[in-house]
């Protein structure tokens, strides 16, 4: 089988929105991590948050199951082992995983009118 995805992803620009609302919408500020698994396997991650002044919260078990996507909110910290991220903390990502899988990051920035949804794949290696 060819290879699909990698086993190490960065995502380097995290930068969790306020919540707030815009007016008159049902959008909500957040980041997301979407994880997709296309192999016939369990894929086992670890997860670090690296942070510009502290020391990174490291190996955060999540797992994707076989030929499933699933989405991680930044802002749940029941999806993330517990690791509540303060609002406008800049902070960046490293995922380790048993199998190769695919990473993307999603940022919904709803600070004012003109809202803004960033979406990018992240640097596998």
């Amino acid at each position: 089988m060819e290879k699909q995805g990698a086993k190490n992803w960065y995502v380097i620009d995290g930068y969790l929105p306020y919540k707030g609302r815009v007016d008159h919408e049902n959008l909500e500020g957040h980041e997301a991590i979407m994880i997709l698994n296309c192999h016939d396997e369990d894929a086992e991650i670890f997860m670090d948050i690296f942070y510009e002044d502290r020391e990174p919260d490291t190996g955060i078990a999540i797992a994707v199951p076989a030929r499933r996507v699933k989405c991680f909110r930044m802002d749940h910290p029941e999806e993330i082992g517990g690791v509540k991220l303060e609002p406008q903390v800049q902070y960046s990502l490293r995922f380790r995983s048993s199998i190769e899988v695919v990473v993307q990051y999603g940022r919904m920035d709803v600070a004012q009118p003109n809202l803004a949804y960033i979406g990018m794949i992240g640097y596998s290696e």
